[in-house]
């Protein structure tokens, strides 16, 4: 066994992120406002409550309700929201966050991702994370990680899918709207970063949809070359 992990030659902080607007072909990130995207956002999500099971807030009964709680999240840093827009049709369809950044460490995690049955499973969610994702790595970060509540099944397959390795379970982590939650852990390290990137690319690409919009290639095919971790219960 070692007695020391293996140096990290020129090792400096990666970046705080500033909310900086981060584009794609399908979908654009804004910096949470909730008077720019409250609205459009409580349209998206209305209508289907079980999208709150897994968030520590949610639902919200109305417009002013969501309002209120965008307005107490907008200027945090950490965690700080982005609002994900789906650029074909200009609606706000989810948000997404960085938390738990820690430059120093090199370690930052993606999560409080709501998704609105509009953007789920749409190459505008997709590409949504992977942009979160790539800035990540491009700002210096080793490490990006994915947690969920262990009973989500939702959020283990979407972690995997998008390349997430499965390190384990913590058991009583924190209790969640009066509920015990076990939380599941999933990562991305910075050297399986390239070979991800590609196969991200690789999926957005339009060659990897038909004429009906219809995907060639799943990414869960094209990340499971990369990542190891999987999770034991998917």
């Amino acid at each position: 066994m070692k007695r020391f992990g293996e140096p990290v030659p020129g090792w400096v902080s990666a970046s705080h992120p500033s909310g900086e607007a981060l584009e794609g072909r399908h979908a654009r990130l804004e910096r949470l406002s909730a008077d720019r995207h409250a609205a459009d956002l409580h349209r998206a999500f209305s209508g289907d409550d079980t999208l709150w099971d897994y968030l520590p807030y949610g639902p919200f009964a109305s417009t002013a309700a969501y309002h209120h709680w965008a307005r107490g999240v907008e200027e945090g840093g950490d965690p700080l929201f982005y609002t994900i827009r789906d650029r074909a049709t200009g609606h706000c369809g989810g948000v997404a966050s960085f938390l738990r950044i820690a430059p120093q460490a090199g370690s930052i995690e993606i999560g409080h991702i709501c998704l609105s049955p509009e953007i789920q499973r749409t190459p505008v969610a997709t590409e949504a994370l992977f942009l979160m994702m790539a800035w990540s790595f491009a700002a210096g970060y080793r490490r990006c990680e994915w947690k969920c509540d262990a009973l989500n099944l939702a959020s283990r397959r979407a972690a995997q899918r998008l390349g997430f390795s499965y390190e384990g379970t913590f058991r009583q982590a924190t209790v969640v709207k009066g509920r015990n939650r076990d939380t599941a852990w999933f990562s991305v390290i910075d050297k399986e970063w390239p070979a991800l990137r590609e196969a991200f690319e690789a999926w957005l690409s339009p060659r990897n949809f038909d004429g009906f919009g219809r995907q060639i290639e799943r990414l869960s095919d094209l990340t499971g070359l990369v990542r190891g971790g999987a999770d034991p219960l998917l």
